[in-house]
């Protein structure tokens, strides 16, 4: 169980703070069931419900300063996805993104990078999913960096390949 005050991601909701562990009263919820009460950082305004027995959605604590650096120092050993045919990269990229880790989040887009360089040099367009899948990834990853590591999140681009070129 998770604490009050305490940073989590939560599925597609991103880094969220838990801001009270309560019954809630919502009509059709049962009141005796705890849910955690939980603001997503990047939209503070918003307030989210999870019954703590929940197991429909990943959620876990937030990586710590120390694995967020190594996670970074990693990348460049992080291996691309494996997309089987086109047919199945949208599958590729959900999976992916499912698994909510900071590894898979690089491993998307390392996969689209690289994907966008051949498109590009082959003088094709890159692909709306490619780039809708580039936003999520990019928006996991940095968002839940920049908490962790107390930087603002248009910076974390930068401090990534300050950190990679360093290395």
């Amino acid at each position: 169980m998770f604490e009050k005050g305490e940073y989590v991601v939560y599925g597609s909701k991103g880094v969220c703070k838990i801001q009270d562990i309560s019954h809630v009263d919502i009509p059709g919820v049962d009141r005796n069931r705890l849910f955690y009460i939980m603001h997503p950082v990047q939209n503070s305004e918003q307030t989210v419900y999870l019954p703590i027995d929940s197991n429909k959605v990943m959620i876990r604590k937030v990586m710590t300063p120390e694995e967020a650096k190594r996670l970074i120092q990693d990348i460049p050993s992080i291996e691309v996805l494996e997309v089987p045919n086109e047919k199945q990269r949208e599958a590729s990229y959900k999976a992916a993104l499912h698994e909510c880790s900071g590894r898979s989040w690089i491993s998307i887009l390392k996969t689209l990078h690289q994907r966008k360089d051949e498109r590009l040099a082959a003088g094709k367009k890159v692909t709306a999913l490619d780039e809708r899948y580039m936003r999520v990834a990019e928006q996991e990853l940095y968002g839940e960096l920049s908490v962790v590591l107390g930087i603002e999140k248009e910076n974390m681009h930068d401090y990534i390949q300050e950190h990679i070129a360093s290395a």
